[in-house]
């Protein structure tokens, strides 16, 4: 048995939009962080010579440190693309269709 609820929000092509969206967005990102995570990775493997580079003469800084740290730096302002346009764009259209769903329930 299911809930006419549900029902009402799974035929409403706002909702399948809406999932497809999400979905293509999140895929989107997930993707950028594999793409810059894997290249790290394979600059550290088949390109140790620049990895090891001082970023300036005296400096104990390399530039496998920077490009370390840039990756937090990275994904952090990717958690926050996400967020804000979950926040933003994304729980307003679904508590849109919730509530239009709930009152074709009741």
């Amino acid at each position: 048995m299911s809930n006419p609820l549900y029902e009402n929000i799974k035929r409403d092509p706002r909702y399948a939009q809406l999932v497809r969206e999400r979905g293509r967005f999140a895929a989107t990102l997930t993707l950028l962080v594999i793409a810059v995570f894997f290249g790290f990775v394979l600059l550290v493997a088949f390109m140790p010579e620049v990895i090891a580079m001082r970023l300036f003469e005296g400096s104990n800084l390399t530039v496998g440190i920077a490009l370390g740290c840039a990756q937090f730096v990275f994904f952090c302002l990717l958690t926050w693309v996400y967020v804000r346009r979950a926040n933003s764009d994304f729980d307003a259209r679904n508590a849109q269709i919730v509530a239009d769903a709930l009152r074709k329930a009741a």
